[in-house]
């Protein structure tokens, strides 16, 4: 029985670990490090709990993914890191990644605002399913999308919403 839940998992880890990694990168505002470690810690929670995950192992695994971003933000280290005003090398670029301006634009979100936006708009979750991811309830989830909303309009120029070249 542990074999075929370990397939299962498998499984899970090669169909979902990508779309992890990326959801995780938006939530730390391009941190593709954090998003990493992040999706790991995610993946051995979910693996922990296959049992109770299997059911809806996405669904899990974005609950968890958000609820170990939140963990992490709450460490002491995390409030005594400060970022150098330049970085000691150039950062490699990916292909992958999504509009560099909305990733900025994404960082100036507060944590709960950026996850209700990415949730709702990038992976078009339902306000029933993010509130359930973010366990907060759906009135929370609308306020907090409008307000993050607002924010990237404000941030955003017309020409990067729409994707117009006027």
């Amino acid at each position: 029985m542990r074999r075929s839940q370990d397939a299962e998992f498998e499984a899970f880890v090669r169909r979902h670990r990508a779309p992890l990694v990326g959801t995780a990168r938006l939530l730390t505002a391009g941190d593709a490090h954090l998003a990493e470690d992040l999706v790991q810690s995610t993946l051995v929670k979910v693996y922990l709990a296959w049992g109770r995950a299997s059911q809806h192992p996405a669904a899990y695994a974005r609950r968890t993914l958000v609820n170990c971003l939140t963990d992490h933000t709450r460490r002491p280290f995390f409030r005594r890191e400060h970022g150098a005003a330049s970085l000691p090398e150039a950062p490699v670029e990916d292909p992958a990644m999504v509009d560099p301006e909305l990733v900025a634009a994404l960082a100036e979100l507060p944590p709960r605002q950026r996850a209700a936006v990415v949730l709702r708009h990038v992976h078009d979750l339902s306000v029933e399913e993010v509130a359930d991811a973010l366990s907060c309830s759906t009135g929370t989830v609308k306020s907090q999308t409008a307000r993050g909303l607002d924010k990237l309009r404000a941030l955003l120029t017309p020409t990067q919403l729409t994707g117009d070249s006027r």
